[in-house]
C-alpha cells in the first residue's frame, strides 16, 4: 500500500469518526477520537472471533505505519508550532521561570522517580528489569503532552495565568523529555561503552540549546520577510516553510526540532510581530490555517493510538503492571513540581492548589507511545509499552474528562 492510500484511509476513519464525536458524543476531540477508536478495535475484535477477515486487514494496516518517524520526525513539529503560536507570549514572558523549571528539573525529577519506583515494583511482580531500562521508561512517561492538554484547556476555563504554566510546560516538556530519553537511550543501548558526563552534556546541549537558537533564527527571519510584504498566501506559506525547512535543518544538525519550533511558534505568534508583520487578513488566515492543521493532525494521532491496541502484547501481568503504574506517576509528578512551586509561589502568586491542578492536568499522549514504540527487545519493549498504552488511555480518558471539573471547582472563586 502505498503513501497516499494510507493518508487515505486515516482521514476518511478521522472524518467519520470525528463526524460521529461531534454529532453525538461531543467530547473534547482527543477524547471523543480515542474512545470511538478504542470501541472501533473492540467491536473488530468481537468480529473476528466469527470471521477474522477485517481484523487481519487492520493488523495489516497498522504495520504499515511507522508511528514513531510519522509522529516525532513530522507531525510533532506541526503541532507545536500550531499550539506556541496561539499561546499567550506576554503571560509566558512573566512565568517563564516557573515555566522553565517545570520543563527541566521537573522533568528530570520524575524521570529518576518514576524510573526506581518502577524497577521496584517490577521486581515485586516477579519481572526482573535493569534499573537502566525502568529510567529509560521514567524518561519517555515523564513529559506531558500539549497535544492532548490545549484542547482540554481552552474548555476548562481556567485561570489565564494557570492555563499558561500547563500549557507552556507541556510546550517545552516534550523537546526536554525527548532529549532526555535519547541521551538515556544512548546509555542503555551500550552498557559496557564508557560514557563521560560531558558526552551527555554536550549532547544534551547541542540538542536543547542548539534547538532554541534554531527556533530563534527561524522566527526572526519568517517575521522579517512577512514584515516585508503584504500578501496573506504567501505570509502562510512562509509559516508553513519556516516549520518544514526548520524541522529539517534541526534533524540533519541534531538539534532538538520540538524546541525550535515551539521557540519560533512564540516568535510570530507574539503579539508585536503580529501587530508589526501581519495585517489583519493576514493575521486571521494564518491563525486560521494552523487552527485547521492542528486540528487534522489531532485526529489523525488520535485515530492512530486507539488502533495501535492491536499491536499490543496484551499479557495480564504487563497490563497489571500499568495499572500500578498510574498512581505512582501521579505521585512522582506532583513530587516533581513541589519544589519550583515552592520556590516561585510567593513571588509570582500563584494560584491556589497549583501543584494538585497541575498534576491532574498533565496528561501523556502519543509522544509517550511513540518513544515507547522505540525501544529495543532488549529494553524489554513489549512490556513498557503495554505499560505506557495503559497510562496514556487512562490519562487522555479518565484525566481529560475530570481535569474541566477540578479545575473549575478548585479555582472558582477566582476571576
Amino acid at each position: 500500500m502505498d503513501y497516499y492510500s494510507i493518508a487515505t484511509i486515516l482521514i476518511v476513519l478521522s472524518a467519520g469518526f470525528g463526524y460521529i464525536n461531534e454529532k453525538f458524543l461531543k467530547l473534547p476531540i482527543t477524547i471523543g477520537l480515542m474512545v470511538i477508536t478504542i470501541v472501533f478495535t473492540v467491536v473488530l475484535v468481537g468480529i473476528a472471533q466469527f470471521d477474522d477477515t477485517l481484523l487481519v486487514q487492520e493488523r495489516e494496516f497498522i504495520a504499515l505505519i511507522d508511528f514513531e518517524t510519522v509522529l516525532l520526525d513530522i507531525m510533532l513539529s506541526f503541532l507545536l508550532f500550531a499550539g506556541a503560536l496561539h499561546t499567550n507570549f506576554n503571560q509566558l514572558k512573566v512565568q517563564r521561570w516557573p515555566i522553565m523549571a517545570f520543563a527541566t528539573v521537573g522533568v528530570l525529577v520524575s524521570t529518576f522517580l518514576v524510573g526506581i519506583a518502577m524497577f521496584y515494583v517490577l521486581k515485586l511482580m516477579g519481572l526482573n528489569v535493569d534499573f537502566i531500562y525502568c529510567l529509560l521508561f521514567g524518561a519517555l512517561i515523564s513529559p506531558t503532552d500539549p497535544i492532548a492538554v490545549l484542547g482540554i484547556l481552552k474548555k476548562a476555563g481556567a485561570p489565564k495565568k494557570l492555563e499558561t504554566k500547563i500549557v507552556g510546560e507541556s510546550l517545552f516538556n516534550d523537546g526536554v523529555g525527548v532529549v532526555v530519553f535519547l541521551t538515556i537511550f544512548a546509555i542503555a543501548a551500550k552498557p559496557d561503552a564508557a560514557i563521560e558526563f560531558s558526552d551527555i552534556a554536550t549532547l544534551f546541549g547541542q540538542e536543547v540549546i542548539g534547538g532554541i537558537i534554531l527556533g530563534l533564527f527561524l522566527g526572526w527571519v519568517t517575521y522579517r520577510l512577512m514584515r516585508s510584504i503584504d500578501s496573506y498566501e504567501i505570509e502562510v506559506i512562509l509559516t508553513l516553510a519556516s516549520v518544514m525547512g526548520g524541522t529539517m535543518l534541526a534533524h540533519k544538525f541534531h538539534l532538538s526540532a520540538p524546541l525550535a519550533m515551539v521557540t519560533a511558534g512564540l516568535i510570530v505568534g507574539n503579539d508585536t510581530v503580529r501587530n508589526s508583520a501581519m495585517s489583519e487578513t493576514t493575521e486571521l488566515y494564518v491563525d486560521k490555517f494552523w487552527e485547521l492543521v492542528d486540528v487534522l493532525l489531532n485526529t489523525i494521532l488520535f485515530v492512530m493510538i486507539g488502533m495501535e491496541m492491536l499491536v499490543l502484547t496484551l499479557d495480564g501481568k504487563y497490563i497489571y503492571a500499568g495499572l500500578l503504574a498510574i498512581p505512582l506517576i501521579l505521585v512522582c509528578r506532583y513530587i516533581s513540581l513541589w519544589l519550583p512551586i515552592k520556590f516561585f509561589e510567593k513571588r509570582l502568586d500563584f494560584v491556589p492548589k497549583t501543584n494538585l491542578i497541575m498534576t491532574w492536568g498533565g496528561l501523556r499522549g502519543g509522544i509517550s507511545i511513540a518513544l515507547a514504540l522505540s525501544l529495543t527487545k532488549d529494553m524489554h519493549r513489549e512490556l513498557f509499552l503495554v505499560i505506557t498504552y495503559v497510562v496514556v488511555v487512562v490519562s487522555i480518558v479518565g484525566q481529560g474528562l475530570t481535569v474541566g471539573p477540578i479545575i473549575k471547582r478548585l479555582t472558582k472563586k477566582i476571576v
